[in-house]
């Protein structure tokens, strides 16, 4: 019998922590939203409030006080390379998402404190605060939502919409500049056999007519490795594009010969590309 009892209560014990961590649905369920920007990680950690037949605006929501954005804990929103909101520059980190609805204006806020309880907030915090117009929905949203309806390589709009309001805000990212700076960091990292991740930094930023004296560095790195029909065509177009036809049509001839004895071979694009390129350096 007590060895019988001492297993009841060796299982009640075990079973105690099981119970504990049993999760029960929140009303306010929590969401997650990301969103790439060019290279740029954009990412909003959440609590959707539904309206349930309340009014929101001016009621649950008061007008002219600081709101949470939202429910439970902090609205959180991170950013992996500086932004701007609505032009104005906000450093890479994690904020806390605050707002000061309005009726004809909200305040969008962007608190240093990105974790924690809501009530917590703290003006002396704010590392940003932008104005935003509210607009009227065309169908009502039941669930508070935050999104990104809008997404370019230089920038996004993210949106912030419940019950018949939504505010937007337009996100700027400087993708060349993050691609330069990450490109260096990774060409500089590269293991000595690695000529592509050098040739690649070059590609875009040949692609994008953007830093071409940094391109042609990061090429000279790539063929001191290993000289391929790519990087060698890359050369060509680099200094061409930096207004030097002289040199690449030395550099062309030098990609023809690569390709001839590649395996694989170019492509026929690839080498009808080129070959374009050279009849309109030499004219």
């Amino acid at each position: 019998m007590s060895k019988f009892r001492l297993s009841t209560a060796a299982l009640a014990l075990a079973a105690a922590p099981a119970l504990a961590q049993l999760a029960t649905p929140l009303p306010s369920p929590n969401a997650t939203v990301a969103q790439t920007i060019g290279i740029t990680k954009a990412e909003v950690v959440y609590s959707r409030p539904s309206v349930k037949g309340r009014v929101i605006w001016g009621e649950l929501v008061p007008f002219d006080q600081v709101w949470r954005t939202g429910a439970n804990n902090i609205t959180k929103i991170s950013f992996d390379t500086d932004v701007t909101v609505e032009g104005q520059k906000l450093a890479a980190g994690a904020y806390g998402l605050f707002t000061i609805p309005g009726k004809t204006e909200w305040t969008v806020i962007f608190n240093r404190q990105s974790t924690g309880s809501p009530y917590d907030y703290a003006a002396d915090k704010d590392a940003l605060r932008v104005k935003v117009k509210p607009v009227a929905l065309t169908e009502p949203k039941e669930l508070f939502t935050i999104s990104f309806p809008a997404v370019s390589a230089s920038g996004a709009t993210l949106q912030l919409a419940w019950e018949k309001l939504k505010v937007s805000l337009a996100i700027g990212v400087d993708t060349n500049g993050a691609f330069l700076a990450k490109a260096k960091e990774a060409v500089a990292a590269a293991k000595p056999d690695d000529w592509r991740t050098a040739a690649t930094a070059a590609r875009y930023l040949y692609d994008n007519k953007f830093a071409l004296d940094d391109a042609a560095k990061f090429l000279d790195k790539s063929l001191a490795t290993k000289e391929t029909f790519g990087n060698l065509a890359l050369k060509a177009n680099v200094l061409a594009a930096a207004g030097d036809r002289k040199g690449a049509l030395v550099w062309a001839d030098k990609a023809f010969a690569a390709g001839k004895t590649a395996e694989p071979k170019p492509s026929p694009e690839a080498l009808a590309d080129l070959e374009k390129s050279v009849a309109a350096w030499k004219k």
